[in-house]
């Protein structure tokens, strides 16, 4: 008999896709035979005319299926189809019924099926797809991926926990600091726990999984490196908005860390004081205005990397922090990395019941 576990997040971008894709490869691994699916998809992009969620191809490729995407990703959950749902061309029996055959199809012949959740509990709610229901269709146990970085957070862990009720497998908390690390393991797991949720493992934030570097961050970006002798491997994790003055800039720049200033390229003052904080990683200048020589020829000396966009401020910082935030999941690495991550800090066997 095939067992389900539906990985889900409490909140967008918690890394639900990189745990599940690696669960499912230590599983598989370890002799079973494992199936994928995601049945609403909902981190889209256009690939070859059509749009869809990146996740299902990447789980194909890494779990060696042979499924088509029609099977692994029966709803596209993109704007369109929420808009025609709404207006009540979308009915949710028959996408209910056509989720479910896609599943028993893909389920059938395995030992374990990885069902990857939308970005929260709430998602498909409109046509009665919720993560929650989805459980429930799939006769699925939840293993529910959380941030955490203050003890605020609990009541996000919490309330999403009980929307599984007895399907919920535990709690896999994801990419915590070294800051956040000692209150989670000695108030919130116990506080947790005393109330039936079981926490399987608390996984440290690592710089690989949470940024891109310079290069990919440029490549994203369709960007053009103006500084041909300054190394792109640097981690970028955060964005600044360059708005400010130079002199009260400096002070604010100083207190950052790896990240990466976006600002037009005629702002030759900001830019030269980005350069003098250590914790900023690369310049993104916007507008397609090239900077002076003057600019470059510092960033050169100082090996700070300068990008050139065309498109304005506004929709690079859009994009920007959505690269970061698809960043995790992008590559065989990157999903190879959360499998050494799960293996040293979380409870494996008990998650998959050896």
């Amino acid at each position: 008999m095939t067992r389900t576990i539906l990985v889900a997040g409490t909140a967008d971008s918690t890394g639900k896709t990189a745990i599940a894709l690696a669960l499912g490869r230590i599983a598989a691994e370890r002799g079973l035979s494992v199936g994928y699916m995601k049945p609403k998809g909902t981190r889209l992009q256009s690939n070859v005319g059509k749009t869809l969620d990146e996740d299902p191809l990447l789980a194909r490729e890494l779990l060696d299926l042979e499924a088509e995407m029609h099977e692994l990703e029966p709803v596209v959950y993109s704007p369109t189809f929420v808009e025609q749902a709404i207006r009540g061309r979308e009915d949710p029996d028959e996408l209910r019924e056509l989720v479910r055959e896609r599943f028993e199809g893909l389920s059938e012949g395995t030992d374990l099926m990885i069902v990857e959740g939308a970005r929260s509990p709430a998602t498909g709610g409109i046509v009665s797809l919720t993560d929650p229901a989805v459980a429930e269709l799939f006769d699925a146990e939840v293993l529910l991926v959380a941030a955490h970085e203050t003890a605020m957070d609990a009541d996000e862990t919490l309330d999403a926990a009980s929307r599984y009720g007895d399907r919920l497998l535990g709690v896999v908390f994801n990419a915590v600091s070294d800051s956040a690390f000692d209150g989670l393991e000695s108030d919130v797991v116990p506080f947790l726990e005393e109330r039936g949720v079981t926490v399987y493992g608390t996984l440290p934030r690592t710089q690989e999984l949470a940024g891109v570097t310079v290069a990919e961050l440029a490549d994203e970006l369709g960007a053009r490196v103006l500084t041909a002798d300054t190394s792109t491997d640097a981690y970028v994790e955060r964005f600044l908005v360059g708005a400010m003055s130079g002199e009260s800039a400096l002070r604010h720049l100083r207190r950052t860390r790896d990240a990466a200033l976006i600002t037009g390229g005629d702002r030759a003052d900001l830019q030269t004081v980005a350069m003098e904080a250590a914790g900023v990683k690369c310049l993104v200048l916007t507008g397609g205005l090239t900077p002076s020589s003057a600019v470059l020829g510092t960033a050169e000396d100082k090996g700070v990397p300068v990008l050139l966009v065309r498109s304005d401020t506004l929709a690079t910082i859009d994009r920007a922090e959505d690269v970061v935030r698809s960043g995790r999941t992008r590559d065989e690495r990157t999903v190879s990395i959360m499998e050494g991550l799960l293996a040293e800090h979380a409870d494996v066997d008990g998650l998959l019941g050896e």
